[in-house]
């Protein structure tokens, strides 16, 4: 692994995981989106993860337009290194989940490196009505579904994008992720320095053990080398002590309110600047420094902020 003299924050936004009924400060329109990865940005974080919502109703969407609505908007007001999801929302077709990315040829965009069981259905339970008629049903359809990234989905996103230049975000879900991202890298279709997002706390993928980020990290080790930069995200309650284990071994860190919607022990975080501050104050007081977006670009080889299509 790469071990970084400063760590990177990377922040994720809104993500396509928790609805409007979970917390009253889940960014869905474009103005919330742009206003809150601004502030996240100010608040320390050199990446920001995004992706859009319709803001009607909040429910994930795919639409080039709307991520148009946000982006010129954010690469104004901020240096951050501005990263697009090719996840996209539960359901979405490949050609939906590229679409974004596509259009606007960003410096880094998200690359889930396997098809998974991806359950996040236990939400139901905590929740006695919705806000709106999506959620629901959205949530209890993941007992009965599977995320798909198959070797040729994969493919296909890391050649059409990466032809314009963009460098990904490789999330992985489990240890066979690694792996596979390592056969794209033997193969030659994606280069390092590759920046790995291990990912726990997902019904379906690693569970959120310390041994587990250990046993991830010892096995990028041996398949990469120095070649990767690692990341850390945990779910839930996960989120602050697993992402502080990272930075303890030298990789970096993702927060946001698409991992966690809270600061805190039954207190909801009220933005996404509020989370970036508190990471950004416990890795400083273990002595570790920031990255900013510059250094965080030099760190991950990324084009620049001015080669992008928006």
């Amino acid at each position: 692994m790469k071990r970084a003299d400063k760590v990177i924050i990377t922040c994720a936004v809104t993500g396509s995981i928790h609805t409007p009924t979970m917390s009253p400060h889940l960014p869905v329109t474009p103005d919330e989106i742009a206003r809150d990865a601004v502030a996240a940005a100010e608040a320390g974080a050199a990446m920001l993860h995004l992706h859009a919502r319709d803001p009607e109703t909040g429910k994930p969407s795919p639409s080039p337009d709307l991520f148009m609505e946000f982006l010129p908007r954010i690469k104004q007001q901020t240096d951050a290194i501005l990263n697009i999801t090719t996840g996209g929302g539960l359901g979405m077709t490949l050609d939906e989940r590229l679409a974004a990315a596509k259009r606007a040829q960003p410096e880094v965009a998200s690359m889930n490196m396997g098809s998974m069981n991806f359950n996040i259905s236990g939400a139901v339970s905590k929740f006695g009505s919705f806000k709106h008629g999506w959620e629901k049903p959205y949530l209890e359809s993941t007992t009965d579904f599977i995320l798909s990234n198959t070797f040729a989905q994969i493919e296909r996103g890391m050649r059409e994008l990466g032809d314009a230049g963009t460098r990904f975000e490789f999330e992985c879900y489990d240890v066979g992720h690694l792996y596979n991202l390592a056969h794209f890298a033997d193969r030659g279709i994606v280069k390092p320095p590759f920046f790995t997002q291990c990912i726990f706390g997902i019904l379906g993928g690693i569970g959120p053990d310390p041994e587990n980020l250990m046993h991830m990290k010892a096995t990028a080790d041996r398949l990469f080398g120095n070649d990767y930069c690692l990341s850390v995200l945990a779910a839930g309650r996960h989120q602050m002590s697993f992402v502080t284990l990272s930075a303890i071994l030298g990789g970096n860190v993702r927060v946001g309110l698409e991992d966690s919607l809270y600061a805190g022990r039954g207190k909801l975080a009220t933005s996404n600047a509020e989370q970036v501050a508190r990471i950004r104050r416990i890795l400083e007081e273990l002595s570790l420094e920031i990255a900013t977006p510059e250094e965080a670009r030099a760190m991950l080889q990324t084009k620049g902020g001015d080669n992008v299509a928006f």
